[in-house]
């Protein structure tokens, strides 16, 4: 699917603006605000799904754009990215096609949390979600700034206390109206910039806010919950000034690895990718820092940062006298710039100067643009539903760092959701949700709506309780067929090579369970293979395949009658292998919890002192409400299933435990009546 050819960016512009000069409506299904990952995802969802849907953003040409880090996916992140592309997102496609750097992290680990990444060139990747959308039936761009949400009386026969109906644009043109409206903001939400002592209204350098309209909404009109959050970016540094010889070289992987289901390669050649370089941060990073506190106002602001990316002041701050990585990554093929990764910083300019070369490699180095910080609002998500609607107000969805996440991946993932169910709303179909034990992007939105933030929320795979099931690998197995089936947002093309995959898949391992051989047979077959001599029992190829030191390729080999046609899928029947026993385990747990949902739990139970693995922020809560049943303890914000788990598997042996002691004491009871009706029965 990297056969297509891109059409010139000006030309894209050029008919993008004839298309949106004349609106050929009014009114329209769907319309998302804002043209960032979660707004492009939401637009192309909605119109995939059948919407006819309008994307509203404040400059074509930035469709798509990544404000921050070149790159995309990552531990956690590359899950959530395989799953957008599974739904037939636009993301890892994207990736795929402006890749320059593919690695797949934490290799040294299981698959099941091995983290798909690529640094991406920036102009191909706007390039090529700009000319998605542009193909895409159903869907209109438009160039323009929102200047309020238009907001009416509530349906009656309806849950909520307003209803929004459309949105009214900042010339004053006419109300444009919807059935449903999706908000994905970003950063732009009463956006502030700072560098050093400088303050400026903005979501991004070089634009404007959203309208203070906007805000004014949600706040007053709709009386939603509000919170600021903060977030920064580092300064770009002229690739030409650095002397990366001093730095530490990291190649690429020698295979790139495609984001989507639907390519076998990417359009980056292997010999064709770029290396990033890994440096480090010394004394002198540390010292202009605290000589630069005063003079940077941002480091100053209550407002939370993203713990896990945080800037460098607040690194040196917390972790005073430690060493910092910071690493030298490629802006695009043809770009003279680098981006250097972990020094996200506000202080001004001439001080960021001062400390870039403080660092090795980049005594010499020159900036393009400084870093900045940004301050936004954020709408609290525990007022949101599952499937990401404004609980208190119809037709309104949020997506996006609108919702108190952030990263490119996490937003894409809110946005298709969005523009699903959004969609869905106009259409008159009942809305759709995904469940954190058949998806990471489950996950990310009940920890949302559930738990709510308090940082900026970023996915990690130890979110995820059910992970080893959650793989990267199996996205498609997962999704693509209720994408098609249930939920409308997958194109039957994609919809057939998931069947396709499923049932080779599928005959693949029917075909490893058939072979049966005795261990001495394997042995035999396999002189090379590591397998215990004490064992003396019988062995399928599934459970050969799950040794370390054996692959699908080997057992082919040795067996190519009936597994040399699978050997497409090799790297999958391993991981598949390997994770069966516990993939087998986590679906009788999770059947054991919906089967035990009316199981009474104790209203005496020591919540602090039970003997099992529960956090005290469970313990607290458990505590606190002290639910009835196991189904009410699942549904406290703030449980996880994990949790549910052990406290299933700690009353279900405890009342073992006590019905066997009832049972003995019935029995005593029993043999001392009988003694009794045998003693009265004797004579006197």
């Amino acid at each position: 699917m990297l056969t297509k050819k891109l059409p010139h960016l000006q030309s894209f512009l050029l008919l993008v603006s004839r298309r949106t000069s004349h609106l050929a409506r009014q009114r329209y299904d769907v319309i998302v605000v804002g043209g960032g990952h979660a707004g492009t995802e939401a637009a192309a969802a909605a119109a995939r799904v059948g919407a006819e849907t309008l994307l509203v953003t404040q400059k074509i040409h930035t469709i798509g754009a990544l404000s921050c880090n070149p790159s995309l996916g990552g531990v956690g992140k590359g899950q959530l990215v395989k799953e957008v592309d599974a739904l037939d997102g636009l993301c890892g496609r994207a990736g795929d096609w402006a890749g320059i750097h593919f690695s797949i992290l934490n290799r040294r680990k299981g698959p099941a949390v091995w983290g798909p990444r690529a640094q991406l060139d920036r102009q191909r990747y706007r390039q090529f979600i700009q000319s998605e959308l542009l193909s895409t039936p159903r869907l209109t761009v438009l160039e323009g700034s929102v200047e309020e949400l238009l907001v009416t009386e509530p349906n009656p026969e309806k849950p909520g206390c307003h209803r929004v109906t459309g949105i009214r644009l900042a010339n004053g043109s006419h109300p444009i109206s919807a059935s449903s409206v999706v908000l994905t903001t970003g950063t732009f939400l009463s956006g502030s910039l700072f560098m050093g002592q400088t303050t400026s209204p903005g979501g991004r350098i070089g634009d404007a806010p959203s309208s203070a309209g906007i805000s004014h909404t949600l706040r007053e009109r709709l009386g939603l919950r509000i919170g600021r959050l903060r977030t920064g970016t580092p300064p770009r540094i002229v690739k030409d000034s650095v002397n990366l010889s001093q730095a530490e070289l990291h190649p690429p992987d020698s295979h790139p690895t495609p984001f989507s289901f639907l390519n076998t390669h990417t359009r980056c050649k292997p010999e064709e990718q770029l290396p990033c370089h890994l440096t480090f941060t010394t004394a002198g990073v540390e010292r202009v820092v605290k000589e630069s506190l005063h003079l940077n106002c941002h480091i100053q602001q209550d407002a939370k940062g993203p713990r896990y990316c945080p800037s460098i002041e607040s690194r040196v701050l917390r972790f005073p006298g430690r060493k910092h990585q910071v690493w030298l990554e490629p802006e695009g093929v043809n770009s003279d710039l680098l981006y250097p990764q972990g020094l996200s910083m506000t202080m001004p300019p001439d001080m960021q100067l001062r400390l870039i070369r403080e660092i090795p490699a980049m005594h010499q180095a020159e900036i393009h643009t400084p870093g900045y910080g940004v301050q936004y609002d954020f709408v609290c998500p525990t007022q949101l539903s599952p499937a990401l609607q404004v609980k208190s107000t119809q037709g309104l969805f949020l997506a996006g760092q609108i919702n108190g996440t952030t990263g490119y991946e996490e937003a894409a993932a809110q946005g298709l959701w969005a523009g699903v169910n959004a969609a869905r709303l106009a259409l008159s179909m009942p809305p759709v949700a995904l469940s954190r034990t058949e998806s990471y992007i489950g996950v990310l939105i009940d920890d949302l709506v559930s738990r709510g933030v308090t940082e900026p929320y970023r996915m990690f795979t130890s979110r995820a309780e059910f992970r080893t099931s959650l793989r990267p690998d199996n996205a498609d197995l997962r999704l693509t067929l209720k994408g098609f089936e249930e939920v409308g947002c997958v194109s039957s093309l994609r919809y057939q090579e998931a069947v396709r995959v499923r049932d080779s898949l599928q005959d693949a391992l029917a075909a490893l369970q058939a072979l049966v051989l005795s261990t001495a047979a394997w042995r035999k077959k396999l002189p090379d293979m590591r397998m215990s001599e004490a064992k003396s029992t019988v062995l399928t190829g599934m459970d050969v395949l799950q040794y370390n030191n054996m692959s699908f390729e080997r057992l082919a080999s040795v067996f190519p009658e009936c597994l040399s046609l699978y050997m497409e899928f090799a790297q999958r029947l391993k991981i598949e292998a390997v994770y069966r026993p516990h993939c087998d385990r986590q679906k009788k747990e999770i059947e054991r919890i919906q089967k035990e949902e009316n199981m009474s739990l104790p209203q005496d139970i020591d919540y602090f002192s039970l003997p099992v693995s529960l956090s005290q922020e469970v313990r607290e809560i458990l505590d606190r409400v002290r639910p009835s049943t196991l189904g009410a303890a699942t549904r406290l914000q703030g449980i996880t299933p994990a949790a549910i788990v052990h406290l299933l598997n700690y009353v279900h042996h405890s009342g073992q435990k006590e019905r066997t002691h009832r049972n003995q004491n019935d029995q005593k009871e029993e043999r001392e009546e009988e003694l009794c009706a045998q003693n009265a029965s004797l004579p006197q």
